[in-house]
């Protein structure tokens, strides 16, 4: 029997369905602080839809995608830095500095972006150089 997509989940079931040992959840909930789950009475751990998806991208992170543990909090840092943000307004006059077609703030983006870019080039070279 499997639970519904939006129900909460023990760290045993969490564990179970995602093939990650119970003390590497407790052990990322140190390391990842955005990731709290509800504890409850003897606390005990209810992982919600919104931290079984974050589970889920750490475990990509960090064990798909090769990234370090600081790697990853700081990938998911600027990841929810980006969502919170609002959007900016239309600047009529170029800021002191940029050109009149460039945004200050997609200036930050564009450098995440190249960033994440150049550890995927180094990780198919990587890739290539050993086949």
């Amino acid at each position: 029997m499997t639970k519904d997509s939006g129900a909460f989940r023990t760290i045993g079931e969490l564990s179970k369905e995602l093939n990650i040992k119970p003390h590497i959840l407790r052990y990322w909930e140190d390391q990842f602080g955005m990731l709290q789950p509800l504890k409850r009475a003897g606390s005990r751990r209810h992982y919600r839809p919104e931290d079984v998806e974050m589970v889920r991208t750490i475990n990509r992170l960090l064990n798909e995608d090769g990234y370090t543990i600081k790697g990853a909090r700081k990938f998911l840092a600027s990841r929810n830095k980006q969502a919170a943000a609002p959007a900016a307004p239309e600047v009529s006059a170029p800021l002191a500095g940029t050109s009149s077609n460039e945004n200050p703030s997609s200036k930050n983006d564009h450098g995440v972006l190249i960033r994440e870019l150049k550890l995927v080039r180094d990780q198919l070279s990587n890739a290539l150089s050993q086949a």
